[in-house]
């Protein structure tokens, strides 16, 4: 049995999950998610909790068994709480700033660099230098995010670019230059 599929899902109150087949739609207070799942699992919505059981103990429903659970209790946590990557800017020069739902980043090119909000995704600027993506869809946000990330990754020698909050970036040292007689 997985650890982590034979888990229950608690569902808060305000929170409203409905199980149409193989659909799954959660309704809350942030917002509402739809997601079609495996139509081999089995979901069932037991007093207040979720439940996923497969059907078999093939190494397809074994593996599909824990996913299934973590997309129904991540579906359950945006909407009641959401979730939100931050990004940390780097560099001289290098900044950001929110025009309307527009992100526009100066990093270094001759030109800015504008990226729009998704459906369901929003950014916050706290900072120059700091970024925040904020949704309800872990997915998405995740997405979003690295997307943001790859304009400019941070590279290895001086450290500058986009970085997750908290990631660390191996440096390199540069050129040895002449070696000592």
């Amino acid at each position: 049995m997985s650890r982590i599929g034979k888990l229950p899902v608690q569902i808060p109150s305000g929170v409203e999950v409905t199980v149409n087949g193989s659909a799954v739609e959660v309704k809350g207070p942030k917002g509402q998610l739809q997601r079609d799942m495996h139509p081999e699992m089995n979901i069932e919505v037991v007093d207040s909790t979720v439940v996923v059981t497969r059907p078999s103990d093939h190494k397809e429903h074994r593996s599909l068994h824990g996913l299934t659970r973590t997309l129904v209790a991540n579906m359950v946590k945006g909407v009641t709480d959401g979730y939100q990557r931050n990004l940390e800017i780097t560099g001289v020069g290098y900044r950001a700033q929110l025009q309307g739902k527009k992100l526009v980043l100066s990093l270094g090119y001759s030109h800015p660099v504008e990226m729009t909000a998704a459906d369901g995704i929003e950014f916050e600027v706290p900072a120059p230098t700091r970024i925040a993506v904020k949704g309800i869809d872990k997915e998405l946000v995740g997405q979003v995010a690295a997307n943001i990330r790859d304009k400019r990754p941070p590279e290895p020698y001086l450290g500058k670019g986009i970085r997750y909050q908290g990631e660390h970036v191996r440096r390199k040292a540069g050129k040895a230059g002449k070696a000592a007689r």
